[in-house]
């Protein structure tokens, strides 16, 4: 081996009974991580795929301290993608005598794992949070000018009736537009 070649451990996992797509949320976060960082990532995952994933990672350090004298928490992980595997289709009942398929997708995981000092972090670089312009204060409603003020412990006197008289006549309702069913027929006895 020339001092140039880097080394680097390979491991995949194929027909993973998981789909692509969930895998590759999980695959995002070990992505350029320490092994100790991605160990610890999927630890604490509640993700199906982070199982599967972590005992992919543990296969790749296992060959890496077996086969290539490396030891396992200076590793990066350099690569690691997710492919699309063969779809297993199935059918299902559905009402008034329907069928729908059923894809039942696999997936097939690839990680490489590489020294850390010569690791190329494929990992996109954290852009800084940007700081979100603060909001104006709201405005204080202008105070309202208080009318008399009168101690609570008065009773209020009632306001006096006003005769009837004087009160104004309430305005008849309108007549609905709908039609108004005629009163029913008694039907007479025979006696």
């Amino acid at each position: 081996m020339s001092a140039q070649e880097v080394k680097e451990v390979r491991a995949a996992a194929k027909w993973v009974r998981i789909t692509p797509r969930k895998a590759r949320l999980v695959v995002e976060h070990i992505r350029g991580r320490t092994v100790p960082e991605a160990r610890t990532m999927l630890a604490f995952s509640e993700r199906a795929a982070a199982r599967e994933i972590d005992k992919l990672l543990r296969s790749a350090v296992a060959n890496a301290e077996a086969n290539h004298d490396l030891i396992g928490d200076d590793l990066v992980v350099k690569t690691v993608y997710v492919d699309e595997g063969p779809t297993i289709k199935r059918w299902r009942a559905r009402a008034r005598g329907r069928a729908v398929r059923v894809r039942k997708r696999m997936c097939h995981i690839t990680l490489t794992l590489a020294p850390a000092t010569t690791a190329t972090v494929t990992r996109a670089p954290e852009a800084p949070a940007e700081e979100k312009p603060k909001r104006a204060p709201r405005r204080k409603a202008a105070p309202k000018a208080k009318a008399e003020t009168k101690p609570k412990a008065e009773a209020k006197p009632k306001a006096e009736a006003k005769p009837k008289a004087e009160a104004k006549p309430k305005a008849e309702p309108k007549a609905s537009t709908a039609k108004k069913k005629a009163p029913a027929k008694k039907k007479e006895s025979e006696s």
